[in-house]
């Protein structure tokens, strides 16, 4: 028998807020969280903002200690990671029960104090797992470290950075930090990488090989991707007057690049049902598929999304009338999100038009690898609330873009069940069901 996947955690860190209450609040406001960079020089360039998380001081989350030698992508995580641990409330009673806790022994035994380190006891840190999906996590550490050593020489360099230059050392860190002694893993795919993330995490819960796992994405802000992605000409506002984020909307020309970190905590149900824990949601399905006839503008795009759908839903036992949310990936480009109307309306034919459909992108950017994570994370609120958020800047219509896209405002309705879903522009796609807990 399967054991079932559950959310009885989450910590967010966004453009529009840090936490999940204040997450939530923006996002069913329909704030946008697009600034002027702060982080490095635009001076030069055609576009300033971005969705920079401008408040963001790590000691707050984890103190002051072993904090200088961390790029901003390991610090932002791990302060998602303290963050979604204590909205668990995960901490020890004894060694028998995984991470077993209940109202008074929260009371009585808080699981990490402010600022402090925390972490997980010798007897169950083996049952507790770490997926972080990243893509360009290291890439402003290994332009520096690289310039560094080209200038200095590599015999001058400072050992101390060159952890920060691999690819899974924001998701080794979170293992370090809290004591974490299970499985710890790092997917790079691209848009899709924090839900294939969790997809990773559960399948571990399912096969009996970890009890939690904290599993989500992270992407920092810097000058290196943001220039990568502007000298391409994916950035709104390189080819026009004045930048802006309308996921469907026909005056749609590009994405506003942003950064953000958002870690679920994902459990086995027996387990959080033994030690009291508040669930917030079910994981009830998930599907990925590559499609090899992609390219980047999404032009020959759409087999990949419409299997990983199929997918998702064959595995969570739905039909597509059951699905009462879709959380989009649309981000303000013209392809992907023309392609991922298309790929609703073939699979959920006469359904497709009754279902509510948004793109929290319109408020928190494109955030690469994060961005699933971060729909995770406002799917559960959606659920949990009542709430649909809505897809802000929706002004002029487009032909080809016609369905409910929830615009500008929130909408109220019940909702028990969310498909989320991520496509790649090189071909992969992913697809994660979250249900109503009952």
């Amino acid at each position: 028998m399967s054991r079932r996947v559950v959310i009885t955690g989450i910590g967010v860190l966004s453009p529009i807020g840090i936490g999940n209450d204040a997450y939530w609040e923006a996002l069913f406001q329909g704030k946008t969280g697009f600034r002027s960079i702060s982080l490095f020089d635009t001076s030069n360039l055609k576009v300033h903002i971005a969705g920079e998380i401008s408040d963001f001081d790590p000691v707050i989350f984890l103190g002051k200690k072993g904090l200088r030698s961390l790029d901003r992508s390991t610090l932002l995580i791990n302060s998602a990671a303290k963050l979604a641990i204590e909205d668990a409330h995960l901490h020890i009673t004894d060694g028998k029960n995984i991470l077993q806790s209940n109202a008074k022994d929260r009371e009585n035994n808080p699981p990490f104090s402010k600022g402090g380190l925390g972490g997980f006891y010798e007897q169950n840190s083996h049952s507790v797992g770490v997926s972080i999906g990243t893509t360009f996590g290291s890439l402003h550490s290994i332009s520096q470290f690289d310039r560094e050593g080209l200038i200095e020489g590599p015999r001058y360099v400072n050992p101390s950075h060159f952890p920060n230059t691999v690819i899974n050392s924001p998701a080794s860190q979170v293992s370090i930090r809290f004591k974490i002694k299970g499985f710890n893993t790092t997917i790079s795919t691209g848009f899709c990488a924090s839900l294939d993330a969790v997809m990773y995490a559960s399948d571990f819960i399912k096969l009996n090989r970890a009890e939690v796992v904290l599993a989500g994405g992270v992407e920092e802000l810097c000058e290196e991707t943001f220039l990568g992605f502007y000298k391409l000409g994916c950035l709104s506002g390189t080819n026009s007057s004045e930048p802006t984020c309308c996921p469907f909307d026909a005056r749609r020309n590009g994405v506003i690049l942003s950064e953000g970190a958002a870690i679920l905590v994902l459990e086995d149900e027996e387990n959080a049902l033994e030690r009291g824990a508040e669930i917030l949601g079910v994981v009830k399905g998930y599907g990925n598929a590559f499609d090899p006839s992609a390219n980047k503008n999404f032009n020959h795009a759409g087999v990949g999304l419409r299997n990983a759908i199929t997918l998702a839903l064959q595995d969570s036992s739905l039909t597509p009338k059951d699905i009462d949310y879709i959380s989009a990936s649309a981000n303000s480009t013209k392809g992907l999100d023309r392609m991922e109307t298309k790929a609703i309306k073939d699979i959920f034919a006469e359904h497709a038009s009754n279902i509510p459909v948004s793109s929290i992108k319109s408020m928190v950017g494109e955030s690469f690898s994060a961005s699933g994570a971060l729909s995770m994370a406002a799917a559960v609120g959606a659920i949990k609330k009542g709430l649909i958020p809505p897809t802000v800047n929706c002004r002029e219509r487009d032909p080809e873009c016609d369905l409910d896209y929830v615009p500008n405002e929130a909408r109220q309705k019940n909702i028990n069940n969310v498909l989320v879903m991520s496509s790649d522009p090189y071909g992969q796609n992913s697809a994660v069901v979250i249900g109503k807990y009952d």
